[in-house]
């Protein structure tokens, strides 16, 4: 099992920038792809972003390319998303998500390839 903490939400400003941050414990993660996905109100949950194992290879959905940066350290089992420019229609909670497959690359975008998931923290952009 892998348990998922994430931090870094708040408020901000359009414009603004953000950090989030995805503590991983229990079994190891180093071999797996990992996931930012968000979900805004009366919406279904969508892709954001994703990391193979070794942080070689990135995917970011065509919204937030240019703007969001993912990233991970595997020494510290934490996985991270920059998010710079932020916009109005950015605002979601924010989850991060492991891949269960081994290595998986490129990292998937389907939300039925994340086997775990994190409660999720609540990112607002005002206008």
């Amino acid at each position: 099992q892998v348990q998922l903490v994430e931090s870094g939400g708040g408020l901000v400003q359009a414009g603004g920038s953000l950090r989030l941050s995805c503590v991983a414990s229990g079994r190891t993660f180093s071999n797996s792809a990992m996931g930012w996905f968000r979900q805004a109100p009366g919406k279904e949950r969508e892709f954001v972003a994703a990391i193979s194992w070794g942080g070689g290879y990135t995917d970011y959905a065509d919204s937030v390319k240019g703007r969001f940066t993912i990233s991970r350290d595997n020494a510290k089992k934490t996985m991270y998303l920059q998010m710079n420019s932020l916009k109005p229609e950015d605002t979601a909670v924010y989850s991060c998500a492991v891949d269960t497959y081994y290595r998986r690359t490129p990292p998937s975008r389907q939300v039925f390839s994340y086997a775990f998931w994190g409660q999720g923290t609540q990112v607002t952009v005002s206008s």
